[in-house]
């Protein structure tokens, strides 16, 4: 061998026994799931930390991920599902084991009921103590009671199975329709090492999750052909429609077509309320006096009164065209005429192809009979709002919150209770997309908190939370989040000392009625106790100021706002489902 051989052999050996005496790069289960989750651009994490996933947390906070900690775990459910709808990515919410994930579950089954992206992630106990029942910390077989409520559900036992874990959850959380998935990852999961090549290799990025799907070409003519016919044409714009993020096409459909609409609550602002073609103040007209009505994201459910009874007129009166993602959607309460199954945006551009020249117009019969009624309405609703009364009732409080998006349309408002939330749909006109935040489809209380802090989050923009105070007892503590965080929330308490009205009593005179809080509560005192701004309001006026005070200085804020105790009906504009005795028993 020559003397440069012997040299480059030599040197050879020299690198190769380095290489083996460097040590081996490791990862684990704690590194995969933060990797995983940044690789497919998560960027926030809500959630209560604890065993056994409170490293998880620190290490994810410590990798760039913003990680939300919250005092409830529900709390932090919602605002995970709710930063899933404003995004269009799978909000994820991280809890501790049995109880912990049990008070995430809640939030997930009201995500998947509501169509949210979501990903609940929950730390459990090891898998062979559990399935022999033997008692581990925090026992519960979670991946069994979990499948029920979701769209899907998911156990990781090996680490290098994380990356494909983490994949399949957020593809079934967006693709089709959204929904909520549970992904259970087992303490001993976190601790598991692996090289860390192998890991990385391991790591799946999700390509088009949520891919297109367009119509067929069918079922847009067929739907094209039954508007074309409408002398009373409607469409109906839900919250899928909102999600959609299809803005700019629905405008352009309604528009083009000139066709008037009604947006569910969460559908507000996709076009103005005070658009010329939005018939919200007159519902009850064009529902009961349509012949064609297109449902756009909108599922006729009881929030629609099933598509039928008396607020849908004469029986047969009239055909609907749907637009959904879902198939099975089609045909749930009352027949569909013209199913168009595919995503929002991609339906809506076939049906504005199809408006060509020999697009016969909407019959201004139809139209000025709208206005009309629309003019009457607005105006009877405009003498109620306008007084500047003390106490305030539901109607004076908020026609000065009214005002308030009116001047700052870009600000995000959340809106839960019974009355407070009712009325509020009513009277409060939206004017952006994505800015009215509320209960749903359960109608749930308790979305307020988790709602505001993820709009904060997720937006940057300025919140207002409006809550009945019942509603807001579900997750006030939620305020000392907010300071926490310093975010830019203002929270308006609707106080009528009680449930529905403060008036209802014990009729053995033993305790407070069971729909009655403490009289004359402070819930302002409660904001300052953390460091926020508290305020007490008894007037319209007041209230105005308080709140553009509150938004111009973006500081954590809550504004009691006294309501006439009196004021209010049972269960709101529902209490057709609230059954009441009529039977009376001998004493």
């Amino acid at each position: 061998m020559s003397a440069v051989a012997q040299l480059i052999s030599s040197t050879t050996a020299d690198v190769s026994m380095a290489e083996a005496d460097a040590p081996q790069e490791l990862t684990d289960g704690f590194h995969l799931v933060i990797d995983a989750l940044k690789l497919n651009g998560i960027e926030t994490i809500y959630g209560v930390p604890g065993i056994p996933i409170t490293d998880l947390g620190r290490m994810a906070q410590a990798e760039g991920i913003r990680v939300v900690s919250f005092r409830h775990e529900q709390n932090a459910g919602n605002a995970a599902a709710i930063a899933g709808f404003l995004t269009k990515k799978p909000g994820v919410c991280l809890t501790v084991s049995a109880p912990g994930f049990l008070n995430g579950l809640t939030a997930l089954a009201n995500a998947t009921t509501n169509c949210f992206p979501m990903i609940l992630i929950s730390g459990s106990s090891e898998r062979e103590i559990v399935d022999l029942q033997q008692g581990d910390y925090e026992e519960m077989d979670q991946l069994t009671i979990a499948k029920p409520l979701c769209k899907a559900a998911f156990r990781v036992l090996h680490a290098e199975d994380i990356g494909i874990g983490v994949a399949r959850a957020i593809r079934a959380a967006v693709s089709g329709r959204p929904g909520g998935v549970y992904l259970d990852l087992p303490a001993k999961l976190f601790s598991q090492v692996l090289d860390a090549a192998k890991g990385e290799r391991s790591l799946v990025k999700v390509i088009d999750p949520a891919p297109a799907q367009l119509p067929a070409p069918s079922a847009v003519k067929r739907a094209m052909d039954l508007l074309k016919s409408a002398k009373r044409p409607l469409i109906v714009l839900g919250k899928g429609a909102a999600y959609a993020q299809a803005d700019d096409e629905i405008r352009q459909f309604v528009e083009k077509s000139g066709i008037p609409y009604i947006p569910m609550s969460m559908a507000k602002g996709l076009l103005p309320d005070n658009h010329p073609l939005s018939a919200g103040a007159a519902r009850s007209t064009v529902l009961k006096d349509s012949d064609v009505v297109v449902l756009v994201g909108a599922r006729l459910n009881w929030l629609l009164s099933h598509g039928k009874g008396k607020q849908w007129g004469e029986p047969g009166s009239k055909k609907f065209i749907q637009i959904d993602i879902e198939p099975k959607e089609m045909d749930s309460n009352v027949e569909i005429a013209a199913p168009l199954v595919g995503d929002i945006g991609s339906v809506v551009s076939a049906l504005l192809a199809g408006i060509d020249s020999s697009w016969p117009g909407v019959p201004a019969q139809w139209t000025e009979a709208i206005k009309a009624k629309k003019d009457a309405n607005i105006s009877k609703m405009a003498a109620k709002l306008g007084k500047n009364s003390s106490p305030m009732c539901f109607h004076t409080a908020l026609g000065a919150l009214k005002q308030v998006i009116k001047e700052r349309p870009d600000a995000i408002l959340v809106n839960e209770g019974a009355n407070t939330l009712d009325l509020a749909r009513g009277i409060i006109d939206m004017y952006q997309p994505r800015k009215r935040l509320d209960v749903g489809t359960w109608g749930v209380m308790g979305i307020g908190m988790g709602f505001a802090i993820a709009a904060a989050v997720e937006t940057g923009k300025p919140v207002l939370a409006v809550e009945g105070d019942s509603a807001f007892g579900f997750s006030g503590m939620e305020v000392e989040t907010i300071c926490r965080y310093n975010l830019p929330v203002c929270i308006v308490i609707f106080n009528n000392n009680g449930i529905y009205r403060g008036t209802d009593m014990d009729p053995t005179g033993r305790d407070p009625g069971t729909t009655v809080f403490v009289k004359d509560s402070r819930y302002d005192k409660m904001m300052e106790a953390f460091g926020g701004v508290g305020v007490h309001v008894t007037t319209p006026d007041e209230l105005k100021r308080a709140v553009d005070e509150a938004m111009d200085s973006g500081r954590p804020t809550l504004i009691n706002a006294v309501i006439d105790p009196a004021a209010g009906s049972e269960s709101g504009n529902i209490g057709s489902l609230n059954p009441q005795s009529v039977v009376v028993r001998k004493k």
